[in-house]
């Protein structure tokens, strides 16, 4: 799978590109770090983050395949070692300078579930995809800031179905439970809705710093799961 980075405007738009499952393996994970480090790096007031996927899936969660790929022996040691590598991918979301929103146009399960949420805000095609974790179908528990971020972003009720059912969530369904912001007819419509939404998120030109400590204040939950800490930030506008 391949990660692209390209800027339209006050947009930086991050694609997983391709026809595949969008698997997060280590060098995936890797990757996709050190996007969101150049994000960091280049953005400024008026920035914003569309994150999408090409094909049927947003993301289908850790690799499998390159988990097994070793023998059964090396699985355990394999997986945990792409749950600690994904622990800072929802620390770097979490502590972006600039608005983020997920544009999910396929299946996003697990890990990519988890990405998926975490951006700021979240719009999905409605006519495919769903999101789903599976740990409990294939026999796994959830690592802890899994669930310590989807206690901050998912209401009590809708995060029993979610964690303690593994029910398949579709876009309109998403949104009554409070996961998905709003949906639209295809993938098509729901890039240029995340579009739309960016360019009257980046008109308000907010200090990034600000902006994240902001983010963060609202997540105060999953900070000390992912050694985050708050800060003061204060930008005189007079």
């Amino acid at each position: 799978m391949f990660i692209t980075l390209e800027t339209r405007g006050n947009i930086f738009l991050l694609t997983l590109t391709g026809e595949t499952e969008h698997r997060l393996s280590p060098s995936v994970i890797s990757h996709l770090r050190s996007l969101l480090s150049q994000i960091r790096s280049e953005a400024k007031p008026g920035s914003v983050l569309i994150t999408t996927a090409q094909g049927k899936f947003f993301s289908n969660g850790f690799d499998l395949t390159w988990a097994q790929s070793n023998g059964p022996s090396f699985f355990r040691d394999r997986l945990h070692q792409m749950v600690i590598d994904f622990k800072p991918v929802i620390s770097d979301l979490i502590s972006l300078p600039l608005p983020t929103i997920a544009a999910v146009t396929g299946h996003a399960a697990a890990a990519g579930f988890l990405l998926a949420i975490g951006h700021d805000y979240v719009y999905m095609r409605k006519d495919r995809g769903v999101l789903y974790m599976s740990e409990l179908d294939i026999g796994m528990t959830l690592p802890d800031y899994f669930m310590a971020f989807m206690r901050e972003k998912i209401w009590v009720k809708s995060l029993r179905d979610v964690v303690l059912q593994g029910k398949r969530i579709k876009g309109e369904d998403g949104v009554k439970m409070g996961i998905i912001d709003e949906v639209f007819c295809n993938a098509e419509e729901t890039i240029e809705a995340a579009f739309k939404l960016g360019d009257k998120l980046g008109s308000r030109k907010w200090n990034g710093e600000v902006y994240l400590e902001i983010r963060k204040s609202t997540l105060k939950g999953v900070l000390p799961v992912l050694g985050l800490v708050e800060k003061e930030v204060l930008v005189a506008r007079l």
